[in-house]
């Protein structure tokens, strides 16, 4: 095995929201982090504030996050506006997605429930840049019955979708004094959700439905009791978005089932959520390229009746779009995982224009940014001491989705299982893979390797044991990044290869490769002393599935080579592989 370590170590140079909290500063709590720690939840409340607390992550100053959503950028300013629910909705802009800068004081929402239409809660949405009076225009899930999960029956009414106005720059919606403009789910549908619409145009959808150039459509997400997901898809009836014409389920699957064995795409589950539409090609944003959508599944290992399901993941497809019956339908053609982090969830993106601040200074194109919630109690489902910290859960840095390509993979069983890549083109017993592709923003990632750094000399390996480096990170805050090549005989194997971090004579994570089950595993068994005495400190193992293919190189068979990041920011550790690849979790 041969190991090429560039480890960028730069300390994590991205300022997150409003991240200096003044509420604990001068504060003196005793915590003695020499010694063992105690049940955490003993502790004095906001104590733990900064010992877990990210630098480079996107989080309100206190108090717990959720979705993100409500993204767009600003036309007038070029601001991209990152939203994020937190008591109602919360936002910041950035003009480089390295800073963020709250859009209220202390981190205030910028729209509550309380209206005539979402009496108890606000849930996700999505802006149409332009929309009446050429503000930027929300449409958002208004809540007026809880509670609401795909395990019990549905209460008709309880979710509609309404509008809300931005006429302050974003720091305040306006909402419109009227009842909703989509006021009940399809007639006679005993659906399981009916909420998260997304807005967006595509050009494919023009075409077919014969729609003006330009329309906005939004997907709902939600399912069919008994029967399966779906997205819901309508079309924009009239210029000041009030009347939405429902064009059916676009998208449906049969309850629990899975694309192709499951092994790459989960399951589909009984409900989605959060599903966003948009169209990529090489580049990124396009509205004319290939369709894909993020979508989150709920699905469970028993029949349950409660507020949150056993599972829920974080997948993508990308597919055809074409009438059948006179109906426009979208078919996957590869799915995959958009984060095997069992925390990492509610994905939600927008496009970045080209003349955005952010993509100007960067000479970017037309972008999607996507950003995912990393949960801090398991969709509060685990006690963590969450009065003690007195913040829970981030959003994972930005990625850039596009259009990715495997080239010169040998054409073999491995390269022709249903999977998350499909055949572009076949050559003489070589083909080229299509993909999602997914990076780190690229200013996000420039500013973290922008500090002092290291390169390891490369290694060649022959023997199992633990490599001896010339340096290692001194802090809980730095970038990784490595290449792992290894020999034919690798194939079906017990080798594993990675790295630990994090690590001291009492703690460690291990981060590897595994070539048995093809897989990037976290071992977080002894990732904290914590675990051993607070509940709520999950110590459970995190993987997810990547296949090395067999690669054409100068004429000879080699197995694709492993391009590791991994990003360590204080407790959440990010691990990014082959421009396809994304595991996320916390390591405390």
């Amino acid at each position: 095995m041969k190991l090429s370590l560039v480890v960028a170590v730069a300390a994590a140079g991205a300022t997150a929201s409003s991240v200096v909290s003044q509420r604990t500063k001068g504060q003196d709590h005793s915590i003695d982090y020499n010694h063992a720690p105690p049940n955490l939840s003993t502790l004095v409340n906001a104590s733990l504030f900064e010992t877990w607390r990210p630098r480079a992550h996107v989080l309100p100053p206190s108090g717990q996050i959720g979705d993100p959503c409500m993204h767009y950028t600003d036309p007038n300013t070029g601001l991209f506006h990152v939203g994020w629910l937190h008591g109602g909705a919360s936002g910041a802009t950035t003009d480089d997605l390295v800073t963020y800068r709250d859009l209220n004081h202390d981190g205030r929402p910028f729209i509550v429930a309380g209206g005539v239409n979402d009496p108890i809660a606000i849930f996700d949405g999505s802006v149409i840049p332009m929309g009446l009076d050429g503000k930027p225009t929300l449409l958002y899930t208004s809540v007026s019955y809880l509670p609401i999960q795909w395990t019990i029956p549905y209460t008709r009414g309880c979710e509609t979708q309404s509008l809300a106005v931005f006429y302050d720059g974003g720091r305040n919606f306006t909402k419109l004094r009227q009842g909703p403009v989509i006021p009940s789910p399809p007639f006679a549908v005993n659906v399981t959700a009916f909420r998260d619409p997304f807005v967006f145009q595509n050009a494919k959808l023009d075409s077919l439905l014969e729609s003006s150039p330009q329309t906005w459509y939004t997907v709902i997400s939600g399912g069919v009791h008994g029967d399966g997901p779906s997205q819901f898809l309508y079309r924009q009836h009239d210029p000041d978005f009030q009347y939405w014409e429902y064009l059916g389920q676009w998208w449906h699957e049969a309850a629990n089932s899975t694309w192709g064995s499951g092994d790459w795409a989960g399951q589909w589950g009984f409900n989605f959520e959060v599903g966003n539409v948009f169209s990529l090609d090489e580049n990124g944003y396009n509205a004319e390229g290939d369709v894909f959508t993020t979508i989150g599944a709920e699905w469970s290992f028993k029949p349950i009746v409660a507020e949150v399901s056993d599972s829920r993941q974080m997948l993508w497809a990308a597919g055809n779009v074409n009438l059948q019956n006179g109906a426009v339908k979208f078919t996957p053609t590869m799915a995959g995982f958009l984060d095997w982090g069992s925390s990492a969830y509610a994905a939600a993106g927008k496009e970045l224009p080209a003349n955005s601040q952010a993509s100007m200074k960067s000479n970017s194109p037309d972008r999607f940014i996507t950003y995912l919630w990393l949960t801090g109690d398991f969709y509060a489902t685990h006690k963590f001491p969450t009065v003690q910290q007195n913040w829970t859960g981030a959003l994972l840095l930005p990625r850039e989705l596009s259009v990715g390509t495997i080239s010169n993979v040998v054409d073999n069983e491995l390269s022709r299982e249903t999977g998350s890549w499909r055949v572009a083109s076949s050559n003489l017993g070589v083909l080229e893979l299509t993909t999602l592709k997914q990076e780190i923003a690229r200013e996000t990632m420039a500013q973290l390797t922008s500090g002092p750094s290291f390169t390891e000399p490369g290694q060649t390996l022959s023997s199992p044991g633990p490599v001896a480096f010339q340096h290692c990170p001194k802090s809980k805050f730095y970038v990784l990044t490595a290449s792992l090549s290894f020999p034919a005989s690798a194939r079906g194997s017990e080798l594993k290869a990675g790295f630990e971090v994090l690590s001291s004579e009492f703690e460690t994570t291990r981060i590897y490769y595994q070539f048995s089950n093809e897989s990037i595993i976290i071992d977080r068994t002894n990732s904290s002393a914590a675990s051993g005495t607070t509940d709520g400190i999950d110590a459970r193992n995190e993987s997810g599935k990547l296949r090395l293919f067999d690669i054409m190189k100068h004429g000879e068979e080699r197995i694709e080579t492993l391009e590791l990041t991994i990003l360590v920011d204080n407790s959440i550790v990010e691990v990014h592989a082959n421009g396809r690849f994304a595991v996320s979790t916390w390591a405390r």
